[in-house]
């Protein structure tokens, strides 16, 4: 893997070998110093990073998943976005789609943890809780980091109470979670490194409601052809959508990692 933009640099190094998680050696030091968040200051917003994967034709998905588009470089990185943030935040249709389970210790590197959680939680946003009870998102069990689920008070309050006895549950919004206040409830807790993961439609919510402060994007080598989507879709109010700035562009065998800045 190396540095393409803004200047050519040196090999970043080899991707560590699957299950290396304690310290990755120099590309994960690299890749950790690439993609750290700013300094937040106290009482600052939080910051809202999008990890997303797509097709050279634009598609989000291959045979139904995200994974099918994913690599090797893809994968590493993934695993140091998610080592850096508080809290991972991804829509109910993207985590039945893609088989969420809570982040195990073996999955992140935990030098990029110190002083946090040993893993950061999942922060699933459904606004009717169409989640399965059995699921390993739900009836999985996480090291420090019980499953978030953020609603509305739409949902029936028998369902809430039910899911509660298996995450911690937030209502945020009436009959639609509010992104604004889905961000401020994880910021009282002290989730202020947000990555949102997904899908389309989240990642469009997010963004039309001027909240979405950096996009990290792997562009794979591979033609789709088919009907998949975008990686965000457009609410009926496009709202805040606006440009965004190229902070770096990393290549590994064909694959581009570009992390893009909102334009202030």
């Amino acid at each position: 893997m190396r540095q393409i933009f803004p200047a050519a640099g040196p090999e970043i190094g080899p991707v560590p070998p699957a299950g290396a998680r304690r310290d990755g050696g120099p590309a994960v030091t690299a890749l950790a110093a690439l993609y750290a968040y700013p300094d937040i200051p106290a009482g600052a917003a939080p910051w809202l990073r999008a990890s997303m994967v797509a097709s050279v034709d634009g598609a989000a998905s291959l045979a139904g998943r995200s994974g099918g588009l994913s690599g090797p470089a893809d994968r590493l990185v993934f695993s140091v976005l998610r080592s850096l943030a508080d809290v991972i935040v991804v829509g109910a249709g993207t985590a039945r789609a893609e088989g969420y389970r809570p982040v195990r210790d073996g999955e992140v590197w935990a030098p990029l943890r110190a002083a946090r959680a040993p893993v950061p939680p999942i922060a699933v946003v459904t606004g009717r809780l169409g989640l399965n009870d059995d699921a390993p998102l739900l009836a999985g069990t996480a090291s420090g980091a019980r499953t978030i689920v953020l609603t509305t008070e739409a949902a029936p309050a028998a369902r809430r109470a039910r899911v509660a006895r298996h995450a911690d549950v937030i209502v945020a919004g009436r009959d639609a979670v509010s992104p604004a206040e889905a961000v401020d409830a994880l910021a009282a807790r002290g989730y202020r490194r947000v990555l949102v993961e997904g899908g389309p439609a989240l990642l469009g919510q997010v963004s039309a409601a001027g909240l979405l402060d950096e996009v990290c994007l792997t562009v794979s080598p591979v033609l789709e052809g088919g009907h998949a989507g975008r990686i965000l879709t457009a609410p009926a109010s496009p709202g805040a959508a606006g440009g965004l700035r190229l902070a770096h562009v990393l290549e590994d065998r064909g694959f581009l990692l570009c992390r893009y800045l909102r334009a202030r």
